[in-house]
């Protein structure tokens, strides 16, 4: 069955954080795309929403969000994720995986869109804390 090593990471924060999920706590994330927004509860944080940014398969192969379905494509890539061109114009064809999440996919890469309303006040509040000690200085 599905076995998924996920990472979610924080762009506020900068911090990111391992999940793996297994058979049928894996089961919802298949079939999802990159760009799907999923329920952060299936990854154990819940009233977390996260999106799907990329992964890569059981080879090392990278998903792709331009290229279609879930299998194994070669496609001429003159630049971005797959390739790192080398000279101005190069192109090049590349074994790539589609943009569908399937049983093949080893790795997810996701980042945190909404965070639960009480965290939010409490970051708002630590926030505050700092700015009225500077102006009581």
């Amino acid at each position: 069955m599905a076995k998924f090593k996920i990472i979610v990471s924080d762009p506020e924060e900068g911090k990111s954080k391992t999940v793996e999920l297994e058979d049928a706590s894996a089961a919802p994330l298949i079939g999802k795309k990159i760009g799907d927004i999923v329920d952060g509860s299936i990854l154990g944080l819940p009233g977390y929403k996260a999106q799907i940014t990329g992964g890569s398969d059981k080879d090392g192969f990278p998903m792709r969000p331009d290229v279609h379905g879930g299998v194994r494509r070669s496609v001429v890539l003159s630049g971005g994720v797959g390739f790192n061109p080398k000279n101005e114009g190069e192109r090049r064809r590349k074994r790539v995986r589609g943009n569908v999440i399937t049983d093949e996919i080893l790795q997810i890469n996701m980042k945190i869109t909404e965070k639960p309303k009480e965290k939010k006040m409490e970051e708002e509040k630590k926030k505050e804390k700092p700015a009225q000690e500077k102006q009581e200085a």
